[in-house]
């Protein structure tokens, strides 16, 4: 069945509670929407698109954090059985190193591979070398498998601050937030991470989810079966901003 439509006292509130939560969690600066850098691309501007136009159609990203892991590869056979792009914010210690072919593959079947940093450790607390360090080691590692550096990255619990801004623009990478997470690192009950993903799916929205924990692959399916039927598109994320191309040192967030 298709979901309740939320009404515009709701989603003021929702809107409000995401400030909130932005703050709280770190990320108190300005943040831009995948939809606003659409509307707000130059008449040239080279943003490749996906299958679709999403100034036209009804987009969402589907992205996930964390890996590559054990269970990668069976998530990257439903992706590519159901012809469904998404985007991996990949760690480099033990992750990356430990799977080379994965995010070998993830490249090849034309995923976005991004940087979620080498630790998963909170960037805000580090000193600026730090925090460099945590990026550039996890771009070398991917461009030494992939042939190029991400130009996207996560950064853990989504928090960021100025001096992460500043580091990121520097070596070429705009910071993705989400909209949508079915906080599947809490629970492996697959029916439960798929009703919290799909309670919160919405137009040009940008999905969080984790490929490492044993819930959520099995969840992936019925994701994007129901997501489908509900007239979505799945893209990338530059795709779900094109003709925008990601600005280095920018916070998206739907």
């Amino acid at each position: 069945m298709p979901r309740k439509t939320t009404p515009l006292g709701t989603g003021l509130a929702a809107a409000l509670v995401t400030v909130l939560t932005l703050t709280l969690s770190g990320c108190s600066m300005e943040t831009t929407a995948p939809g606003s850098a659409r509307a707000d691309a130059a008449s040239d501007a080279k943003g490749s698109f996906g299958s679709v136009d999403c100034r036209k159609a009804k987009c969402i990203a589907l992205t996930f954090d964390a890996g590559p892991g054990e269970d990668t590869p069976h998530l990257l056979d439903v992706l590519k059985e159901k012809k469904v792009p998404a985007t991996f914010f990949l760690l480099g210690k033990n992750h990356v190193l430990k799977h080379p072919d994965t995010v070998r593959r993830i490249e090849a079947e034309g995923h976005e591979v991004a940087n979620h940093t080498w630790s998963h450790e909170i960037l805000t607390g580090k000193k600026p070398d730090e925090i460099r360090a945590e990026l550039e080691k996890t771009q070398d590692a991917i461009a030494e498998i992939t042939g190029r550096k991400p130009r996207l990255m996560r950064p853990p619990q989504g928090r960021t601050d100025d001096t992460v801004s500043e580091i990121s623009k520097e070596l070429g990478l705009s910071q993705i937030l989400w909209s949508t997470t079915a906080k599947d690192y809490s629970t492996n009950d697959s029916a439960l991470i798929r009703k919290r993903t799909l309670d919160q799916a919405a137009k040009d929205g940008i999905i969080l989810l984790h490929d490492i924990y044993k819930g959520t692959v099995p969840a992936v399916p019925g994701i994007i079966d129901a997501l489908h039927k509900e007239g979505y598109t799945f893209v990338t994320v530059p795709q779900l901003m094109a003709p925008a191309e990601p600005e280095p040192g920018t916070v998206y967030r739907p």
